[in-house]
């Protein structure tokens, strides 16, 4: 290595040193320029006055040399001190934010960056705290659905390999009885994963999603919705009541036509007592609210918000049969959120109400 790149190699190569190097060679030149025209506009000036005899204008000049210097030296040295001392300290941040995407590097979720300014480099801080903490959140919420859909799988699939490995052995004698189960539970495992892409795909919705938007009567798309389930209630001998004022909304209409057929599927699934299911609407100040509300156990309070999670299941001694996917009512929250909606539910004693708002156009 030759001697030119060793001095290269040592000579410190952080921002903070090089410009505050740029700032000395600016400093340094701007202050000896103007001591030295100062120097010589002073000695131009009194030696123009003749006031002065020749060995004393020697050594006036001399002496304001003198002076000079060592005001240029001091200048230089104390405003580079305190430029490398104001640089260190806006730059802190910027330490901090190196340090932290490190440390996302290897894996980890750093704490939050210490916002000391409400500047430029501030708001980097500030966004980049809110990224971490998305991406935090991200992760978890992969991680828990990976861990809730294995344990959703686990016991079906289970049951089915050891039904077919039975078989296949010879152990039991398949009927029409076992391969309509069999039927069932591969058919329900198909609902899943079907429920599952409507789940990503609301998740992963873009602007773009919002160009299937359109204005739309909701009164027809809920009466379109209900007339879906007529079959179903027949034969389970329930009476269901629609009364939806028209009004025109700016939705996504396939969309709606989801939240409602999981909410009668809801109230159908648990249908519990006497009287009808009702589908009512109402337009409110600044929003159209939709219920649907049906016979049905008490929901306890402190498990209201939880329902609308993924794979939740009030009653987890249930089986996946009848306690169902635990994905209809995520679907739905996910869907009126994407339309800046709310969601919620209201349980009495025999009955509960799933309800929803949208915002009127």
């Amino acid at each position: 290595m030759s001697i030119r790149n060793q001095i290269k190699s040592r000579l410190p190569k952080g921002f903070l040193w090089r410009l505050s190097a740029l700032n000395f060679l600016v400093v340094a030149s701007a202050i000896v320029v103007s001591g030295l025209a100062i120097y010589n506009t002073a000695c131009f000036l009194v030696d123009a006055m003749g006031g002065l005899e020749d060995q004393r204008q020697e050594q006036f000049n001399a002496t304001l040399f003198n002076y000079l210097w060592i005001f240029i030296i001091t200048a230089i040295v104390t405003g580079s001190l305190l430029h490398f001392y104001m640089t260190k300290k806006l730059i802190k941040p910027i330490r901090s934010l190196i340090e932290s995407t490190k440390q996302l590097k290897k894996g980890n979720y750093p704490d939050p960056v210490e916002v000391t300014s409400q500047d430029e480099v501030g708001e980097l801080a500030v966004q980049f705290n809110g990224l971490i903490q998305q991406l935090h959140m991200n992760d978890q919420n992969r991680q828990k659905l990976v861990s809730d859909l294995s344990h959703e799988l686990r016991t079906p699939l289970t049951n089915l390999n050891g039904y077919l490995q039975s078989l296949e052995r010879g152990d039991i004698e398949g009927d029409q009885k076992l391969y309509k189960s069999l039927y069932q539970e591969s058919q329900r495992l198909t609902g899943m994963m079907e429920q599952l892409e409507q789940l990503k795909e609301w998740d992963s919705a873009t602007l773009q999603t919002y160009t299937k938007n359109r204005e739309v009567d909701i009164a027809t798309v809920v009466n379109q919705s209900a007339a879906m389930f007529n079959l179903q209630l027949d034969e389970k001998n329930i009476a269901l009541s629609v009364n939806v004022p028209s009004c025109t909304l700016h939705i996504h209409e396939e969309g709606i036509q989801q939240i409602i057929s999981n909410l009668l599927e809801n109230a159908i699934h648990y249908y519990n007592g006497e009287g009808a299911i009702t589908v009512y609407g109402e337009r409110q100040k600044s929003d159209y609210q939709i219920a649907v509300s049906g016979p049905s156990s008490f929901i306890p309070e402190h498990e209201q918000e939880n329902i609308f999670e993924r794979f939740y299941r009030l009653d987890t001694s249930r089986s996946r049969e009848t306690g169902g996917s635990g994905l209809g009512l995520a679907i739905a929250k996910e869907i009126v959120d994407r339309h800046g909606g709310e969601i919620g539910v209201i349980s009495e004693t025999n009955s509960n109400t799933f309800w929803f708002r949208l915002p009127l156009p």
